[in-house]
């Protein structure tokens, strides 16, 4: 069990026990993880003085402690909050009929936080997870376009933009031309410029219901996603009030 930092080995042994679903002791972790018995020793100290592990029985054996009870039962209750947003994506794909994502700024790129695929054969996989670059996707030039000006020409200009397609605007001038004219409309558009063949455009979610989606910085995007040989920019664009009433509805979901 090799996890790299100490507190990725401390997560790597907890989520080793739990998988066992029963009590396991120092004996048995040794010979599971291969680790060393001080080392597995220390770890489980660790790990119990920080609630996440309670020695039980006999006091040799090492189970579920109540500070990550909690932990779990937080995350199913999250659960519960990505199923209703889940829910919103899988209706506007049910009703555009294309593949749709719920994305969010990483740095210098924009992760997938949900996607639902289209049920079409064609279509472009990339799963929930998946980052791509900010200045050749719709969502990445929505975030953009939102940024205060000296950020947003700090992240242009950092590094040379790396031209993905023959369609990617790598000239930093030139895509805040295009970016001034997203903050106008309150969308953005990918014309094959990440992926040939690709088409997207994406709207911000608001920060509440009812609010103006880009009052401020944009924080998630509701993305479309579709091949030009089934969706052009220009039904992109008319397909832009539809992503809107989705990401109103999310924003009713993430205020509750």
């Amino acid at each position: 069990m090799d996890d790299g930092t100490p507190a990725l080995r401390l997560f790597a042994l907890l989520e080793h026990i739990a998988r066992t679903d029963r009590l396991v002791t120092l004996t048995e972790l040794v010979a599971e993880t291969g680790l060393p018995k001080p080392t597995v020793h220390r770890m489980l100290g660790q790990l119990e003085g920080a609630g996440l592990l309670d020695r039980q029985g006999d006091g040799r054996r090492y189970g579920a402690g109540g500070r990550l009870r909690v932990f779990a039962e937080d995350l199913l209750s999250h659960g519960t909050h990505h199923a209703a947003r889940h829910a919103v994506l899988r209706h506007l794909v049910d009703e555009i009929g294309e593949t749709c994502n719920l994305t969010a700024p990483a740095g210098p790129e924009v992760v997938y936080l949900d996607r639902v695929e289209t049920p079409e054969p064609l279509r472009f996989a990339l799963r929930p997870g998946s980052r791509v670059p900010v200045h050749c996707s719709a969502s990445g030039k929505l975030i953009l376009a939102f940024l205060p000006a000296a950020q947003r020409r700090k992240i242009l200009t950092a590094a040379p933009l790396k031209a993905f397609t023959a369609r990617t605007r790598t000239d930093p001038d030139a895509l805040e031309a295009e970016l001034d004219q997203v903050r106008r409309d309150g969308f953005a558009l990918d014309d094959e410029e990440f992926l040939p063949g690709l088409v997207c455009a994406a709207v911000p979610v608001p920060r509440g219901p009812g609010e103006d989606p880009v009052a401020s910085r944009v924080r998630q995007c509701v993305a479309l996603q579709a091949p030009v040989v089934r969706v052009s920019v220009e039904r992109a664009v008319q397909l832009v009030p539809v992503l809107r009433q989705a990401a109103e509805r999310i924003a009713r979901v993430e205020a509750d």
